[in-house]
């Protein structure tokens, strides 16, 4: 479909009060709650429309697959920063984006809504929008293009989205620590207080993984002065994490995903968790009532979200305090007011 044919496609959705499930590569439809409404497919509309090496810059439509953007970053020996997740074939770079999903980079780097420049969208009165520019200091007025990551296409149709790439480490290696999880918590904050160049964490099975990027000099003296034993394959290690291929993942039972302080102990003595940036993810393998572990994650100053499996049409994520419901309804409002886009994704409301 062209731009103009999704305004249609769009606009007449607005007149018949149709719901709209947007639909690019499928590979995140397991996410958030049950998929409602007619399928608007924009898989189609893919393609790498500029890409400036030079200035760290590549915008692309919103169905190009994250693998045909990787494969375009490493022929300059570039790197999307966030280190997204794929979970599929056929993962696009917009359905990323409005996930807001990132990988074992995200603690030290930072997140997929930390890297967009600009967006491109078509809203819910069929109004074609742009936000942003292609530069980090393009910003003039509200910082609309990042109330698109982690929206869940409520908010609106992204066409285009313009991100800022970096060159790739020159040199990494992983080390690995025998440790429980308390240890395990405390090394990963002691290394946080560090000048070390440490891009990725986890624990699991009581052991800790240590991934350090940077340069060659810079990677090897650090790992002289930690010890650890070092990981061979590493690269299959942290790609088995980022996409939950690894053998901690293999389960049918609900899958939670909470957002901690770092330093936040061990929650569960008998559950069996997955820890990540630096103590600050934790997954955990668990069938307590939703509420409890909603509470649970509130009290310790953080939030939680049923990642995958359990009950896809309850609450999939914490529940907003009422200052910020109130200001997800007036975003709701202001962009998708005849509530077609992906109604209910989020929650019952939204």
């Amino acid at each position: 479909m062209s731009e103009q044919e999704f305004v249609q496609r769009i606009e007449a959705a607005v007149a018949d009060k149709t719901p709209l499930n947007i639909v690019a590569g499928n590979s995140k439809a397991f996410y958030g709650r049950a998929p409602v409404g007619e399928p608007l497919h924009v898989a189609s509309y893919h393609g790498i429309t500029s890409y400036e090496p030079t200035e760290l810059v590549i915008t692309a439509r919103a169905g190009t697959t994250l693998e045909e953007i990787e494969h375009a970053l490493g022929q300059n020996n570039q790197m999307l920063p966030f280190e997204p997740p794929h979970y599929g074939p056929g993962a696009t770079i917009g359905g990323t984006v409005a996930c807001n999903f990132s990988g074992p980079l995200r603690a030290y780097q930072g997140a997929a809504r930390d890297f967009v420049l600009g967006t491109k969208i078509i809203n819910g009165r069929g109004e074609v929008l742009r936000f942003g520019g292609e530069v980090m200091k393009n910003v003039a007025g509200y910082d609309v293009s990042r109330l698109m990551c982690g929206a869940m296409g409520t908010l609106g149709l992204m066409l285009e989205i313009s991100l800022k790439v970096l060159p790739k480490p020159a040199s990494e290696l992983t080390l690995v620590f025998e440790a429980d999880a308390g240890k395990a918590i405390e090394m990963m904050n002691q290394w946080a207080g560090r000048p070390l160049p440490v891009s990725a964490t986890a624990w699991v099975d009581d052991q800790l993984y240590l991934r350090m990027s940077g340069t060659q000099n810079g990677v090897k003296a650090a790992s002289k002065s930690l010890g650890g034993q070092l990981l061979e394959g590493a690269d299959a290690f942290w790609r088995q994490v980022r996409e939950q291929q690894h053998s901690f993942f293999n389960t049918e039972k609900p899958l939670w995903r909470l957002s901690l302080p770092s330093t936040t102990s061990p929650l569960f003595a008998d559950t069996p968790c997955l820890m990540e940036w630096g103590g600050g993810l934790r997954w955990l393998i668990s069938e307590s009532p939703a509420e409890e572990i909603f509470s649970l994650a509130k009290a310790k100053g953080g939030h939680a979200t049923l990642f995958s499996g359990g009950n896809r049409q309850g609450t999939i994520f914490q529940p907003l305090d009422p200052g910020l419901l109130a200001l997800h309804r007036n975003l709701k409002q202001s962009f998708d007011p005849y509530g077609i886009f992906n109604p209910g994704r989020m929650s019952e409301e939204f």
